[in-house]
């Protein structure tokens, strides 16, 4: 079992919120390089979606249309916290640029599945393979059991953001992906 080392980090009515403390445990500094890399992460996409000429919210549509295939219009506004009009001003706009096409939804005449389209996200995808190329090199510098253990933190830390988040309304993202409770 885990040994849980207590943080020392100052308490929030007591914290000077203009830097982020000093990592005393592992865990501070788990979360200070998840923050890190967030924030780089966040520019990153930012970055890419300007030249692209999207939003950082069609940017982030896209992303979750590549890591859970063709969804419904309600599944993307319970995995992206957006508004039904949200969903479709977004959706408008991909459409438009040429990103995404509407279908009717063979598993329910009421509904549409919202599916990529190849030819435009090539620009994309281009933007990203030097990131993921770095990312497969370096990831491959690491014991398997490492590798597992940074899966298992992820897996879990999506779990549990669902739940609070309430996206278990919806369908959850599953595409090849281990959910809660074993599906």
């Amino acid at each position: 079992m885990p040994v849980k080392a207590k943080s020392r980090r100052a308490t929030s009515d007591q914290a000077d919120i203009t830097r982020v403390p000093a990592p005393v445990t592992t865990a501070d500094r788990v979360v200070l390089e998840i923050r890190k890399f967030l924030a780089a992460g966040i520019l990153f996409n930012a970055q890419v979606a300007e030249k692209a000429g999207l939003g950082m919210t069609d940017m982030q549509m896209i992303h979750m249309l590549q890591l859970y295939g063709p969804s419904t219009p309600s599944r993307l506004g319970a995995w992206t916290g957006l508004s039904s009009g949200g969903i479709t001003v977004a959706l408008d706009r991909l459409e438009k640029g040429g990103y995404v096409r509407r279908e009717p939804n063979p598993a329910d005449r009421r509904s549409l599945l919202i599916t990529l389209l190849p030819a435009r996200l090539r620009k994309v995808a281009a933007m990203y393979e030097g990131v993921e190329k770095e990312t497969r090199r370096l990831l491959a510098t690491l014991p398997e059991g490492d590798l597992e253990a940074v899966v298992r933190f992820f897996e879990t830390l999506a779990a549990v953001r669902m739940e609070r988040e309430g996206a278990g309304k919806e369908e959850a993202p599953s595409r090849g992906l281990p959910q809660k409770g074993g599906g």
